[in-house]
């Protein structure tokens, strides 16, 4: 991809802005901190055995010349806008949480001599004890880790970025600047600045919509219940039980998604996958939600043939997705690990072009390489145990009735027997081969007994028949 021009001037424009901010705001929350006498700790026992090195002063330092280097590899305004936004995003999140918060180091550092002796007293005339939970340090550096990942693709130096952004994170420890709370802490922050400000597509709260579907609420309260639920035990329980907030802020998250976000929550690109901040965020969630995929299709994990090279199911594993030329998604909470780079939806569908016969289709598989990923995906993100909308239900029909001219089609979701049942049904009628909706959806039950198709998916399917 090409360069735009401007950049550098852009990124040097982002630095003048975002330096002194830094400084400033970090600076005063640390002064007012320090004269504050409800300043708290959190330390695990543990946490006393953690080895001062003083050698890891160098990686700590490391962030800031990585800081400015992270603004000469975006290729486009928006992404460096989105990178500085994020920035200065995390540092808002910190310094807020820094005033409502306070918490302080509380171990004794010795004495040091040496090159690294003064890097520590360099530092310690900036920065003080008091500024702890989430660390600023980490939430930068999960930030700016995802750019230099992002641009890094010859093997060893990705490598290499990884190794040392690894050794930076490591050592807010081991130079005795942080407690282990600040990590975790620190690197939701990050992950929820990447969140608010995704490299590409639209921002979370642009499709925003207050739910209108009473089920969209009933799942969100469901959710947000079990969020908060997991998050009161933690705060009461305390220490390792701290570890709940991850799921408690993973179906927080959900929640939000099924009330307001809808599937462009889920932060997922027309590649089949998931953002880097969604997947970090929500994967208590989405480890559970892949593994009901499996344990409620494990009597019957292959999928169906409907009709004429049309096949219904379960998203597919690696090892199951060479076996078409094309997959059509529905799932948006899901990723699907073997699409490829290639999404493709064209407008002659519907057009009259000749179906192939059942006599002359190929066998599933047939002619497509060994090991490879279908050569057509495309994704139509639906919300699970949510009926799609008739509108999407057309553009997946269209979708269907293109793709599986290349070759076996597999239409998929989350279990093979809702949303994507919908959709293939929406193609059975809107393509002729059906009649009316009752037919198609006893042609799908005989080839596919265990599809649900609930009064909300039928009276959907129902409005595109008539508008047929």
């Amino acid at each position: 991809m090409a360069r735009e021009a401007g950049l550098i001037r852009r990124g040097v424009l982002w630095l003048l802005l975002l330096g002194p901010f830094f400084f400033l705001s970090y600076g005063l929350s640390n002064t007012y901190t320090a004269g504050r006498d409800d300043i708290g700790s959190l330390v695990f026992a543990w946490e006393h055995r953690m080895p001062l090195w003083p050698w890891t002063i160098i990686p700590y330092w490391s962030i800031d010349l990585l800081y400015g280097l992270s603004f000469l590899l975006p290729l486009t305004r928006r992404e460096m806008d989105r990178h500085a936004l994020a920035l200065l995003t995390a540092q808002f999140i910190s310094v807020a949480c820094f005033l409502l918060w306070p918490l302080r180091f509380t171990f004794e550092r010795p004495e040091l001599s040496g090159l690294f002796g003064w890097l520590f007293d360099v530092l310690m005339g900036f920065d003080k004890p008091y500024n702890q939970a989430p660390s600023l340090h980490i939430a930068l550096l999960v930030i700016i880790w995802t750019m230099f990942a992002r641009h890094t693709h010859q093997r060893l130096w990705r490598w290499l970025v990884h190794g040392w952004m690894g050794l930076i994170g490591l050592s807010v420890l081991t130079t005795w600047q942080h407690h282990f709370i600040d990590v975790p802490t620190g690197a939701l922050a990050g992950f929820v600045c990447l969140w608010l400000w995704p490299r590409q597509g639209a921002l979370p709260w642009q499709a925003a919509r207050l739910a209108h579907d009473p089920k969209r609420w009933r799942l969100a309260l469901r959710y947000g219940l079990g969020g908060a639920l997991l998050a009161i035990i933690a705060f009461k329980l305390g220490h390792a039980v701290l570890w709940l907030l991850w799921p408690a802020m993973s179906l927080l998250l959900v929640g939000m998604n099924y009330a307001v976000f809808g599937a462009g929550g889920f932060q997922k690109d027309e590649d089949g996958r998931l953002s880097i901040a969604a997947t970090c965020l929500l994967a208590p969630y989405l480890m559970a939600a892949w593994a009901n995929s499996r344990l409620w299709t494990w009597r019957h994990p292959q999928p169906d043939e409907v009709c004429e090279g049309v096949y219904l199911g379960r998203i597919p594993g690696r090892g199951e997705a060479p076996s078409f030329a094309g997959i059509i998604d529905l799932s948006a909470e899901l990723p699907c690990p073997s699409a490829p780079r290639l999404s493709v939806a064209s407008n002659d569908a519907f057009a009259g072009k000749p179906a192939p016969t059942q006599a002359t289709r190929p066998p599933v598989g047939a002619g497509l390489p060994a090991n490879r990923s279908p050569r057509h995906y495309h994704n139509l993100p639906t919300l699970d145990l949510v009926a799609p909308d008739s509108q999407l239900l057309r553009q997946a029909a269209k979708a269907i009735e293109d793709l599986r001219r290349h070759g076996p089609l597999l239409v998929c979701c989350a279990l093979g027997y809702s949303r994507s049942a919908s959709a293939v049904a929406a193609w059975l009628v809107l393509s002729g081969r059906c009649n009316d909706v009752d037919e198609a959806e006893a042609l799908i039950r005989k080839t596919r007994p265990g599809v649900v198709l609930h009064p909300a998916h039928r009276l959907a399917l129902q409005q595109l028949e008539a508008r047929r």
